[in-house]
């Protein structure tokens, strides 16, 4: 049908939480601690669509998250204008990639990190 969510273990919670929102302007739905776990769960959506879940936990072991490592290659996100983005993304003080052309669709399309290195790519709609 469609992906429901995607899950991402953050080291810094704060910094994750902050990256997630105020830097890319996600907007919170639901924020819990579980005790229990030692663990936030901060569910994250794009408008009111949820969308990610991040979360903490105590000593989350390194995971290689570089676009070629086995496993989770890249989250994605659509935008309206690429070049926008970029110099938004910049002026808060995020390094991106130069702008790319996707060989298969003709589209435009850049890569940036968040704060545990995990690729983050926005294409142009």
């Amino acid at each position: 049908m469609k992906i429901h969510h995607i899950a991402i273990i953050c080291s810094d919670y704060e910094v994750s939480k902050k990256f997630y929102t105020e830097i890319l302007g996600l907007s919170i739905l639901q924020e819990v601690y579980r005790k229990e776990r030692q663990s936030y769960k901060l569910d994250l959506g794009i408008g009111e669509e949820y969308v990610i879940e991040l979360f903490s936990f105590p000593n989350p072991p390194d995971r290689p998250s570089r676009p070629e490592a086995c496993g989770l290659r890249h989250l994605a996100f659509s935008v309206e204008n690429v070049h926008n983005k970029r110099e938004e993304l910049i002026g808060k003080g995020l390094k991106c990639e130069d702008i790319r052309i996707d060989e298969f669709t003709g589209k435009e399309f850049f890569f940036t990190q968040d704060p545990d290195e995990l690729p983050l790519e926005f294409y142009q709609m």
